[in-house]
Order: C-alpha cells, then sequence, then structure tokens
C-alpha cells in the first residue's frame, strides 16, 4: 500500500483528520528545507506538500510568491528538491507531495520526472495549471511510475469538472476554499460542509480543503467538513519572519497548535 493511502487509513481508523502543512523547497536553502520536514513531523503533520518554486505563480499571494524569489534566488532546482526527498527518506517515511506549475514538469520532461520522483520518495504531484482534461498522457505516465496526480476542485468547479477529476484523481482531492490567490483569510466559507458534501457524491477518495487557513480556529473549521486541511501562507511567512532555531521553535509550535485544534 502507498504511503498517501496508508496515511489515510490510520486516521480514518482513529477518527482524525489529515494536517497537510506546505512550505516552499529551497527556501532559504534546501539544507532548511530537509530539516523543517523533519520539524514538522514532529509538531503533528501527516502530510507535507513542497511548493516548487517558480517564477510565475500565477495562483500564489504574495506571501509565497516572495518564498519562490527567495528559493530561486538561492539557485533551487528541481533536481535538487528530489535529492532533498531522497535524503528525507533515509529516515522518514512521511507522506510527501510536490505542488506547483506544468512548466518546470514539462522542461524535466514527464516520463523521467515521474520515474525519478517516485524513485526519489515522492509520492504525489499536484499541477495547479494542469486541469484533469490536459492530463491524459501524463497521467498513464504517473500511473505506471507510481506517483499519484493530484487535483483542484473550487466552489467554481462544475460538475463535468468534478467528474473529470473523480475519474483521474489520484491519492486525494484538493478543495480550494476560496476563489483567488493563496493567503491567509479572516474566516472560513459558511458553505464548505454543503460544497464538500455535494461533491463527495462523485468523489470516492478523501478531500482536503486549503487556501486562506491561517489559524487553529480556521483549521478545526475546515476539518469538521473535510478529510484534511491544508495551511500553507501563514507558516511560509514564518520563514520571512525568522530563521535558524527561531523559526524552527516557532514553525513547531505553530504546527503543533494546529494539528490539537482538528483533533478535538
Amino acid at each position: 500500500m502507498q504511503r498517501l493511502e496508508t496515511r489515510f487509513k490510520e486516521l480514518e481508523k482513529n477518527r482524525q483528520k489529515a494536517l497537510i502543512t506546505f512550505i516552499t523547497a529551497g527556501d532559504p536553502d534546501l539544507a532548511t528545507t530537509e530539516q523543517m520536514i523533519h520539524t514538522l513531523e514532529k509538531a503533528g503533520a501527516d502530510i507535507i506538500e513542497l511548493g516548487m518554486p517558480f517564477s510565475d505563480p500565477m495562483a500564489d499571494g504574495p506571501v509565497i510568491q516572495l518564498a519562490s524569489e527567495r528559493a530561486l534566488a538561492a539557485g533551487t532546482t528541481l533536481t535538487e528538491i528530489l535529492a532533498t526527498v531522497g535524503k528525507v527518506r533515509v529516515n522518514s517515511q512521511i507522506p510527501i507531495i510536490l505542488m506547483g506549475y506544468l512548466n518546470p514538469i514539462h522542461a524535466y520532461g514527464y516520463a523521467r520526472f515521474a520515474q525519478d520522483a517516485v524513485a526519489a520518495g515522492v509520492d504525489g504531484l499536484l499541477l495547479v495549471d494542469m486541469p484533469p482534461e490536459e492530463a491524459t498522457d501524463f497521467l498513464k505516465l504517473a500511473d505506471k511510475a507510481g506517483l499519484k496526480l493530484i487535483f483542484l476542485l473550487a466552489p467554481t468547479s462544475d460538475s463535468s469538472r468534478v467528474s473529470a477529476v473523480a475519474d483521474s484523481g489520484r491519492g486525494f482531492v484538493y478543495y480550494v476554499t476560496v476563489t483567488g490567490v493563496t493567503g491567509a483569510r479572516k474566516e472560513v466559507s459558511t458553505t464548505l460542509a454543503s460544497e464538500l458534501d455535494t461533491i463527495r457524491r462523485y468523489i470516492k477518495i478523501p478531500v482536503v480543503a486549503g487556501f486562506g487557513v491561517s489559524t487553529p480556529e480556521q483549521a478545526a473549521a475546515v476539518a469538521t467538513a473535510a478529510d484534511g486541511v491544508v495551511v500553507g501562507s501563514a507558516i511560509v511567512r514564518l520563514f520571512q519572519q525568522y530563521s535558524g532555531l527561531e523559526l524552527e521553535k516557532k514553525v513547531e509550535e505553530f504546527v503543533t497548535s494546529l494539528k490539537k485544534a482538528i483533533a478535538v
């Protein structure tokens, strides 16, 4: 059984929801990324999303855009990100998802990337600008390699898109709780539960929700409706404010508070 499937089954058995934490790979450097994955796991993260820095991150708000800029300025490459995942795998089996945009994967080569990613220990891939309708060829290559392609749904997704994701989605579905780019919001959508109830008529794999979740209270609210909660910008902002041991401490404290909130 794959790491993602195993983690969700364990959580379901224990009546828990998944805490999925996002950081940008290479911000401020890949040594920090490697250490921070272990810190996130220690603090209670169930799944790690690593952002692949890209020069034109159209779905990202200013916090993650700046993180991508810092990572690119440090010389972060896709090859080095895979190598970092490989180092993590020496002593951790936490599920790891790469999240980003299609262009770097296209340049790398779809078949080669799927094979290299799985060999490094990557469990899944979420490409913001690759809808399921355009993913047929890549999906075949990813399935063959054992890489889970994960797709997005949003409040604006129509029935045809939901059906396409139901057919093509692997691992879990990422439900965007708001329209717009990533970034903290003041409150969680009051219609989230009903929206998720609707798409669950078609989606049989776990559905996690994110975009805008920035406090333990918001995480708890989302967790009542979804199978997991994704927190990104609120964690990445700490990388702007702190460094070294202080960064590690702040991230661990915040993620611990998130996990505690969704466990209630």
